[in-house]
């Protein structure tokens, strides 16, 4: 392969606009691969590494900041009934028609972007060929049961000060924000410090986490925001495009969180990583990214 471009743009969205980046070259003929982020409210940045799929197959890979995230419009001033499932679906569509793609291409959601491309899927768009479904939840309940399982799990000092300021209410205490990396070093990327491209999603959620407190909550295992009671389990069987599961090992997308994908996808492939929790495109990194390959390859 040769040198692999890239071309970063902004797409108009409604009044706004959503920062995209295309690596590789849309001409090349081969599949085209979408990446969502997670969180919501997260940004490319952690998942930037599925980039380097261009240069092992040749394909196109389009990363993009979802609205109110990262390089794209923020709206810190949106509350709840803003920031809606469907709003992100009109994006991920007005994305794919404005790169002229939307007859054929991939997609591949990490976490929160998994619920998003299933949520995509079970549409039956004509142009999706291939749906990679990376460390995502079927059913917030079953998410939300698991990580209070795994808390559980964690020294009784950190589960002492986690609930100590829960019941107060005082989520943003240094003490509490420790706490709960016991959990995320454990549980969303083990690799120890976090590459630069992982801590700069969690620095950028910092200074503005509007989309992830009003979807998700303060953190992973203290879902209180609009997504809590949200659930695909019983849609999934309307999934038409050949999906590809993964998960981590020491996941917080357990296999509890991700079994109704394996079971109700219709022939839906499942690949676990074993050295991996929530970030196998991080902690494994070759091993998922040819992953990945291979499966999209089968469907160019």
């Amino acid at each position: 392969m040769g040198e692999v471009t890239t071309n970063e743009a902004y797409l108009p969205f409604r009044d706004y606009r959503t920062w995209y980046r295309v690596t590789g070259s849309l001409d090349s003929g081969k599949l085209p691969l979408v990446v969502a982020h997670g969180g919501p409210g997260c940004t490319h940045d952690y998942v930037d590494s599925f980039k380097d799929i261009a240069a092992l197959d040749g394909r196109p890979v389009i990363h993009y900041d979802q609205l109110g995230n990262g390089n794209s419009t923020r709206l810190p001033e949106k509350g709840p009934d803003f920031w809606t499932v469907g709003l992100f679906l009109e994006e991920l569509d007005a994305l794919l028609s404005h790169l002229g793609i939307q007859h054929r291409y991939a997609f591949l959601g990490q976490s929160w972007g998994g619920m998003l491309g299933a949520e995509h899927a079970v549409r039956r768009p004509q142009g999706l060929k291939a749906l990679v479904i990376a460390n995502s939840p079927a059913n917030m309940h079953t998410w939300v049961s698991e990580a209070n399982r795994l808390r559980q799990e964690l020294p009784k000092e950190v589960q002492d000060t986690l609930l100590k300021h829960e019941l107060a209410g005082s989520l943003t205490d240094p003490e509490y924000i420790a706490a709960s990396r016991v959990f995320y070093d454990r549980h969303v990327c083990r690799v120890v410090p976090w590459p630069p491209e992982v801590a700069r999603t969690f620095a950028i959620m910092d200074e503005d986490n509007t989309v992830y407190r009003n979807m998700n909550g303060p953190t992973e295992f203290h879902v209180i925001g609009t997504m809590k009671d949200w659930t695909i389990e019983n849609r999934l069987d309307r999934i038409e495009a050949p999906t590809l599961l993964i998960s981590g090992k020491y996941d917080e997308a357990t296999p509890l969180v991700v079994r109704p994908y394996l079971e109700r996808v219709p022939g839906c492939e499942w690949v676990l990583f074993e050295n991996s929790s929530h970030m196998p495109h991080v902690e494994e990194k070759q091993l998922c990214l040819a992953t990945v390959s291979g499966f999209l390859s089968r469907h160019d």
